[in-house]
C-alpha cells in the first residue's frame, strides 16, 4: 500500500494511521511501547558510548580503500 502524498501530508497520513490503529487494536498499544521503549534504550546506549568513547582519525584504518585520490 502506497500513500500519494510527500512531506508534511505524508507525516499527518502516518500520524492518522497509526493513531486509528491504536484505536482499533488495543493489543498494537502495548506492542508500540514497548518497541518505543526499547528503541529509546537502544539510541541512549549508543549516544553515551560515543560520548565516552569517540571515533578518532586515527582508529580509521583505510581512509580511502578502493586507492581513489
Amino acid at each position: 500500500m502506497t500513500v500519494p502524498v510527500r512531506g508534511t501530508a505524508a507525516l499527518l497520513t502516518a500520524v492518522l494511521i497509526v493513531a486509528v490503529t491504536f484505536i482499533w487494536l488495543p493489543a498494537y498499544r502495548w506492542f508500540f511501547l514497548i518497541s518505543v521503549g526499547i528503541g529509546i534504550v537502544i539510541a541512549g546506549g549508543i549516544h553515551v558510548w560515543h560520548k565516552l568513547r569517540p571515533v578518532r582519525e586515527e582508529d580509521i584504518e583505510k581512509k580511502r580503500p578502493l586507492g581513489l585520490s
